[in-house]
């Protein structure tokens, strides 16, 4: 349907923008990439106000504050910036060098990765660190075309279970950061407070999920944003009524963090003070091997998501020729460099945002229309007083949708050869189970190369992927190896 709206509407140029964005050409008009980019921006507006929660904290005495490995946390209102200006300057990036209506902004699951598994084992400078080296060498596997080699290397298996098992995780992340689910008495886990939701807090995370269910379901443009907003309103009431007061040791079942108080002000000047806050430090603060192996747990995650979704978005917009897409090198290109600008603005690794299909359904066909949703974004940085309002439990449910989205990918695994579902398998369980993204992927890899050597079939193996489980299997047993060279 895209590629016949391509079609019907292509045209001679009409001005300078038109011109040199093929907007005629593509079948497309300025009004309708104006309009295709202002759904993108709010269709992502949301990680905005989620970024700053799954990576930044209030203080660090806030029980679900996000720390480094020397306490220290990251401000929400200065990632809030950090992630809109990032988010702006490489969506417009994207939209000159590559010409495509592909909008870039922090990406999910991988800053779980920096924030759950990454910084705990070394200061947040170090963490942003490796996502620049990420960055680094991703544009090196670009610019030499090796990135085509390694893609093949792993299995479309294991690749749909590394997307499914990070779901699992920004999921749990979700349920447990808005109190549904706690430590039990006696089991691990248990439902909200005593096996019953019993707090008002949790009680605006169910009501925002389900209306945030309801939005996405009916394919309401936004649905993710507007639901936020829905549930920040909700907890405002909620909290002038019955006054629960900021999560602490004598109030357990208060708002985790982000308290629903109106702001001072609406508008604010950016605080920008995380630019530039990144150094090299990790191969000096963990074990060589350690650091290694999370620069390839992001590269690894970072790799197969960009390659997927711009994939489906240009077919989607009918970009596609004799079953290619053209540019395809510049917006990879594009891509390499926006996780390289996301670490080193302390905003995480910024990657192709499938979200893009909603302006492309307004029919977004160029990078036109990049240029309208990078200015929202830039625009957006001066209302970060704002983003102090929306508690965890209003932006949580956005971290439950997305892991369902993501989880649809386990129709791609066969699950009924063994050899292939039990490495899916426990790609899938051992990141939320272990809260590493980088636990799954080893645990899925490692398996998958006994497996197929052990049946027979090591042949089907390519070299590259019995030098990672090599690594992981070092990786796994670190602390042995190194008591031994103690």
């Amino acid at each position: 349907m895209a590629q016949e709206s391509t079609e019907e509407g292509r045209g001679s140029p009409k001005g300078g923008f038109d011109r040199f964005f093929k907007v005629s050409e593509r079948g497309s008009s300025v009004g309708r990439e104006v309009r295709g980019g202002l759904v993108t921006f709010v269709a992502m507006a949301y990680i905005i106000v989620l970024n700053p929660l799954i990576l930044g904290s209030f203080s660090p005495d806030d029980p679900a504050a996000k720390t480094d490995a020397t306490g220290a946390i990251l401000g929400v209102p200065q990632v809030a910036a950090v992630t809109a200006l990032v988010a702006g300057v490489m969506t417009i990036l994207m939209g000159l060098v590559a010409n495509f209506p592909f909008a870039l902004a922090a990406g999910l699951g991988i800053n779980a990765l920096v924030a759950y598994t990454i910084a705990p084992q070394m200061s947040w400078g170090a963490a942003m660190g490796l996502v620049v080296v990420n960055g680094i060498i991703v544009l090196i596997l670009v610019l030499t075309g090796v990135r085509t080699i390694i893609f093949k290397a792993v299995p479309p298996a294991l690749k749909a279970a590394i997307a499914v098992g990070i779901g699992l995780f920004i999921s749990l992340i979700g349920l447990v950061d808005a109190g549904f689910v706690t430590p039990g008495d006696g089991t691990p886990v248990q439902l909200g407070v005593g096996g019953s939701i019993a707090t008002w807090p949790t009680a605006v995370f169910v009501a925002t999920l389900i209306v945030m269910a309801i939005l996405v379901a009916r394919g309401i443009k936004g649905g993710i944003l507007i639901g936020v907003v829905i549930g920040t309103v909700l907890a405002l009431v909620v909290e002038a009524i019955a006054g629960a007061g900021p999560s602490g040791p004598d109030n357990p079942n208060g708002w985790a963090y982000g308290y629903p108080a109106l702001p001072d002000s609406v508008l604010g000047v950016p605080d920008l003070s995380l630019l530039g806050s990144f150094n090299f430090d990790a191969w000096v603060q963990i074990p060589a091997i350690s650091a290694a192996l999370l620069v390839f747990s992001l590269v690894l995650t970072d790799f197969f998501d960009t390659i997927g979704t711009m994939t489906g978005l240009g077919r989607q917009a009918g970009l596609e020729k004799d079953g290619k897409l053209p540019n395809t090198s510049r917006a990879l290109f594009v891509d390499s460099v926006g996780a390289v600008a996301g670490g080193a603005g302390s905003a995480s690794s910024n990657t192709v945002y499938v979200e893009s299909a909603a302006g492309i359904a307004e029919g977004a066909r160029t990078g036109l229309a990049n240029i309208v949703t990078g200015g929202l974004f830039l625009i957006a940085m001066f209302f970060t007083p704002l983003y102090e309002i929306v508690p965890i439990e209003a932006a949580a449910p956005a971290l439950v949708i997305v892991g369902a989205l993501m989880i649809r990918q386990v129709a791609d695994i066969d699950f009924s050869d063994l050899t292939v579902a039990l490495p899916a398998f426990l790609t899938i369980v051992v990141m939320p189970f272990t809260y590493s993204i980088t636990n799954g992927i080893g645990a899925g890899f490692v398996s998958y190369v006994v497996l197929q050597a052990a049946t027979g079939k090591a042949r089907n193996v390519h070299p590259l992927m019995w030098v990672v489980a090599v690594a992981f299997v070092i990786y796994f047993g670190i602390g042995p190896i190194q008591s031994l060279f103690a």
